[in-house]
């Protein structure tokens, strides 16, 4: 039988993929943990009531994140690079066209939202938030140790698609949305 845990872990250190050993809090393990944690996320809100084409899409971004994680697990100079699959540029177009559809539907914002709405379209902001602080972790490893432009550019298109998807997914359940009025005086 073999066993989840490895003990390999208990003085604070993890294998990345490709060899070499870091610590946990090494910022290539925070920008793929942080990439993970998107994706549980993506996963929550595709186990809620969602609108059956959103959750089409969410699917294919959650396999695409799998892909940039292992992008980010694995350093440049490391021969297992050959063995994982590239984030292509073309994932990020994908993503202009869903949200470019997807306006047409909505109505316009002419001010900030509160998060919220359906449950599905609360988790997709939730989500959105998420994407924000995978794209700034990834953005710090960036400054040490250079990511791939295609990764930079779809975390940062994700998080645009997954705001739209959560309005889109609060539309289509019939689930307002709050505009943030500003207290004045």
């Amino acid at each position: 039988m073999t066993r989840i845990y490895t003990r390999t872990g208990d003085a604070g250190e993890t294998g990345l993929f490709g060899g070499g050993r870091v610590f946990k809090d090494d910022l290539r393990v925070e920008a793929y943990g942080s990439v993970d944690e998107l994706n549980a996320v993506i996963g929550v809100a595709r186990s809620l009531e969602i609108d059956p084409e959103v959750d089409r899409h969410l699917a294919r971004v959650q396999e695409e994140l799998f892909c940039v994680g292992s992008e980010l697990a694995t350093p440049s100079q490391a021969k297992a690079r050959s063995a994982i699959p590239a984030v292509e540029g073309a994932w990020s177009d994908v993503l202009e066209k869903v949200i470019d559809g997807w306006e047409a539907e909505i109505p316009a914002l002419t001010r900030f939202l509160l998060p919220g709405g359906s449950p599905s379209g609360a988790a997709l902001h939730v989500a959105r938030c998420a994407c924000r602080r995978a794209e700034r972790r990834v953005v710090a490893l960036h400054r040490q140790a250079p990511v791939e432009r295609a990764v930079l550019v779809y975390l940062n298109r994700l998080s645009d698609f997954l705001f739209v998807a959560a309005r889109v997914a609060n539309h289509r359940a019939k689930a307002p949305e709050v505009l943030w009025e500003p207290k004045r005086g």
